[in-house]
This record gives C-alpha cells, structure tokens and sequence, in this order.
C-alpha cells in the first residue's frame, strides 16, 4: 500500500469514529431524570404498571427481559436489577417505543422514546 492509500485509509478511519461516537448519546447524569406522576401517563403505561405490581400476566414476549442500562440513564445497578415492559402503543404493529422499566427495588421509569429519556414514575400524588 502507498502512502497516499495508508493516509486515505487513515482518513476514512479517523472519520467513521468521529461519526460513531457522534451517534451514541453520552451519559446523562442521574439526576436529570424527571418525576412524572403515572396519573399523567397514557392509559396504556398505567396498565402496563399495573400488570407489573400484579405479576402479570403481560401480552409480549420480551416483557420482564433484563434491561442492561448500557446507556447509563438510570441510577448504576448490577444487571439484572432492571427489567423491562412493552407499553402497548395505539395503531402500531409492532412493539413500538414506549417501555416501562421497574427496578427490583419497586422504583418505575417510563420511555416513550425507546431509551433515550427516562421520568421516573411517582405513582402516589
């Protein structure tokens, strides 16, 4: 390889890891997670929860999968202290992007944007 090649290949390199890591989200800190109370929650979410407290039975597949805050949205657990809920959405065929996420310490984390923001459920006003 010449040393015009090596320096394009070098180049190209160089800018899909710029372009990767302009895509990943960074860590947001824990305590800009906002409260919202699930009395604001569309319905749906409010019966996800519910299905969650009762322990079930819940309508997919992947409900009560490890969820593994890779992102770090959440305050750090060890894996398998959160698990993760379809929240069904209107008119869409598949699952959609709403999720609710219950850690094992009962706490509960609503997402209409798959994972990229989190309000952290107050279920009591």
């Amino acid at each position: 390889m010449n040393a015009r090649a090596a320096f394009a290949l070098a180049l190209s390199l160089a800018f899909a890891g710029v372009a990767a890591h302009a895509q990943k989200a960074p860590p947001r800190p824990i305590d800009t997670v906002v409260e919202v109370a699930a009395s604001e929650l569309p319905p749906e979410a409010r019966d996800t929860i519910k299905r969650i407290r009762k322990g079930g039975p819940f309508p997919y597949a992947r409900d009560g999968a490890v969820f593994g805050n890779r992102e770090r949205h959440l305050p750090p657990e060890k894996r398998g202290y959160y698990k993760e809920y379809t929240v069904k959405t209107p008119g869409e065929r598949t699952r959609g992007a709403r999720r609710i996420v219950a850690g094992a310490g009962g706490e509960i984390y609503y997402t209409d944007d798959h994972y990229n923001r989190f309000r952290r459920v107050r279920e009591k006003d």
